[in-house]
C-alpha cells in the first residue's frame, strides 16, 4: 500500500496544524484580545489528488472560544480556496502561494485571519523568538501538533506506521514538560488517539520527560537531538528506548513532510 505525499501532508496540516490555534487564541494576549468579539467561520479547501472527497476543514470563532471541522462548510464568511493540495500544503508550510479567496470583501476579518495563519510561523524550525513566554508557546504548540499529527499519520495510513501500531496492545507514549505542557498518544491494535494532558487510566510505556521549556526547546529546535539530550540532561526517557527511538523516528518523518 502507498499513500500519496501531498494527501498525508494535508491530512497533517489540517487536522494537527490548524487545531493548535487553539493555543494561541487562548494564550497569546494579542491574539486574544484580536478575536474576543469575533463570530465567523472560515473554511480551507482543496481537490482531492485522487477520486476521494476534497481535503476541507472549517474554523468556527464565537468570541474567543474555537471549534474545528472537517466537512464541507457551504456558509463560511471566508474561503480560502486552492487550486491543489500541492498548493494548500505549500501555503501551510509558509510558502509564497495565493489562494483563490472567497469572501475577501470581509477584510477586517481576512486581515485578522491572516494574523492568525501567520503565527502558526512560530511552529517552523526556524522560528526562533527570544521571548520566553513566546518560547513556552513555541514548546507547547509544538507537542500538541506532533502528538496529533502522530496520530494523524496512523490514520492517514502510512504503511511503516500501520505496521507499527498494529503489532501493539494499548500503550501510551506521553510526553511532559511541566505541569502545564504534556500530551500522549494512545496505541492499541492498530488505532491511535492524542490527547492533551496526562493520561491518568494506565501507566505510560514510553514517557519522554524534558527538563522544562529550556530543556524541551532545542530538541523542538531541532539544535540537539534525542541522544544528546538524554546525555545532557534535558530529556529522560521511561521506558522502552527502542520504542522511544521508532517515535522519534516519525516525528522525524513528520516534520520533513510538512516543512
Amino acid at each position: 500500500m502507498t499513500v500519496d505525499r501531498d494527501q498525508m501532508a494535508a491530512r497533517v496540516f489540517l487536522r494537527a496544524v490548524l487545531p493548535v490555534m487553539k493555543v494561541l487564541l487562548n494564550e497569546d494576549p494579542k491574539t486574544k484580545a484580536r478575536f474576543a468579539g469575533v463570530t465567523a467561520r472560515v473554511a480551507f479547501t482543496a481537490p482531492d489528488n485522487g477520486d476521494g472527497d476534497p481535503a476541507q476543514a472549517w474554523i468556527a470563532f464565537d468570541r474567543g472560544d474555537f471549534t474545528i471541522g472537517f466537512d464541507a462548510c457551504n456558509d463560511a464568511d471566508i474561503t480560502f480556496a486552492f487550486g491543489s493540495l500541492a498548493k494548500m500544503n505549500a501555503f501551510f508550510a509558509g510558502k509564497p502561494v495565493v489562494p483563490k479567496i472567497r469572501g475577501w470583501w470581509r477584510l477586517g476579518l481576512l486581515l485578522k485571519v491572516v494574523g492568525l495563519l501567520m503565527g502558526l510561523k512560530i511552529l517552523m524550525p526556524e522560528a526562533d523568538p527570544k521571548d520566553p513566554a513566546k518560547r513556552r508557546l513555541k514548546v507547547k504548540m509544538t507537542f500538541y501538533m506532533i502528538t496529533t499529527a502522530l496520530s494523524q499519520y496512523n490514520k492517514g495510513g502510512d504503511p511503516e506506521m500501520v505496521k507499527w501500531t498494529s503489532r501493539q496492545p494499548e500503550r501510551i507514549y506521553q510526553i511532559t514538560v511541566d505541569e502545564d505542557i504534556a500530551a500522549y498518544v494512545r496505541v492499541k491494535a492498530g488505532r491511535s488517539k492524542a490527547g492533551r494532558g496526562t493520561y491518568k487510566r494506565r501507566r505510560p510505556f514510553v514517557h519522554m520527560r524534558f527538563n522544562g521549556v529550556e530543556g524541551a526547546y532545542p530538541i523542538v529546535m531541532n539544535q540537539v537531538g534525542m541522544v544528546d539530550a538524554v546525555r545532557q540532561g534535558l530529556l529522560t526517557i521511561d521506558g522502552s528506548p527502542e520504542y522511544a527511538g521508532n517515535m522519534g523516528d516519525f516525528m522525524v518523518r513528520i516534520q520533513d513532510l510538512i516543512t
